[in-house]
């Protein structure tokens, strides 16, 4: 017999029942091996043209940070770092004294700019009173130099009487058209009337920014979230726009899956995702692809990489994308920068 054929050895058991023991050569074992690698290779070639994995992922959630609006001392910290607060929660109070005595002088302006309309107001009404004397004065004084000009020829009156009569109603129309003059000058210092006016509005606008200026100096929550990154102490000197700590919100997270551009050819955003975390092995996390950015992580960077060199070395290039977590668990909270691993399940 050859290697290739099977032999057989009958052995007796003890109550002489016969059985039978089948040996196999190596050409069993080779063909056996080759089907089972085949399998194993169409398994994997099926499942990786079904989905799209990548390793290169990361936590992701609403951050703000915080920021002053206005310069001053620290007065008050009412938290602590990684303290859990709610929307509106008092994080900080800088030092209001500056800032209300501001507001107290811009009301002080606003209540002399009413005045200022006040007076205003009172002189244009003389100013009327004037303008309406002196018409009355004016017609007076054309009715007398009328009488004068009827009774001057008749001998009645001298020609200097009638003389004293013309100059009369020169002058009193010299004096209306001097307060009419007036009034007008008094109009347009007044400008409108009441908290239309100019003056008053303006002083209204600097009121208005005294009190936001005082409200900034009481820095609330944006909302619901977790105080990281606090160091600041009472009595340090904040800057207006340099940022001081950060809340990291309670709301949606998700994860930025950097896939590399040769896997893009069926991914696209609504298919549903696998998300595994690394501080939470074993758990799987669900999700759907929400969006893919418009370019490559490279071409947002601080330096871009100039490629028009002689150097150059073609490099594969990963694109983010937004994976939203579609089953949170508020026992096993995902924490922001932590790593993941991502599977996209194609269709």
């Amino acid at each position: 017999m050859t290697q290739s054929e099977t032999h057989f050895d009958i052995a007796a058991t003890a109550d002489k029942t016969v059985v039978a023991k089948k040996k196999f050569t190596p050409l069993h074992f080779g063909i056996g091996g080759g089907l089972v690698a085949a399998a194993v290779a169409s398994y994997f070639l099926f499942f990786s043209a079904a989905s799209v994995s990548t390793d290169n992922a990361y936590v992701n959630g609403p951050v703000v940070d915080v920021t002053a609006q206005v310069s001053g001392p620290v007065a008050q910290i009412a938290v602590h770092d990684n303290q859990q607060v709610q929307t509106g929660d008092l994080l900080l109070q800088i030092d209001p004294r500056p800032f209300q005595i501001a507001l107290d002088q811009a009301r002080a302006n606003l209540a002399l700019a009413r005045q200022g309309v006040s007076q205003g107001n009172a002189a244009v009404a003389a100013a009327e009173a004037d303008v309406q004397q002196d018409r009355s004065e004016l017609a007076q004084a054309k009715s007398d130099a009328a009488r004068v000009h009827e009774l001057e020829p008749k001998g009645y009156l001298s020609h200097q009487d009638l003389e004293k009569a013309d100059t009369a109603v020169q002058t009193a129309a010299a004096e209306l058209n001097a307060s009419i003059a007036k009034l007008e000058q008094a109009r347009a210092q007044l400008g409108h009337a009441g908290d239309d006016n100019e003056n008053v509005k303006a002083a209204q606008a600097a009121v208005e920014a005294a009190q936001l200026k005082l409200d900034y100096t009481h820095i609330t929550a944006p909302y619901a979230g977790t105080v990281s990154n606090l160091s600041l102490q009472p009595g340090a000197l904040v800057q207006a726009g340099v940022p001081l700590f950060a809340v990291i919100g309670n709301g949606e997270v998700w994860v930025d899956a950097n896939f590399k551009e040769t896997q893009f050819k069926k991914l696209r955003p609504g298919l549903k995702a696998e998300v595994s975390i690394d501080m939470y092995p074993g758990r799987k996390f669900h999700g759907v692809v929400d969006s893919i950015s418009g370019g490559s992580g490279t071409a947002f960077s601080l330096l871009p990489p100039q490629n028009a060199t002689g150097n150059w070395v073609k490099v594969t290039q990963r694109v983010p994308v937004k994976i939203r977590i579609t089953d949170a668990d508020a026992n096993m909270p995902l924490r922001i920068g932590t790593s993941a691993d991502v599977k996209v399940f194609l269709d």
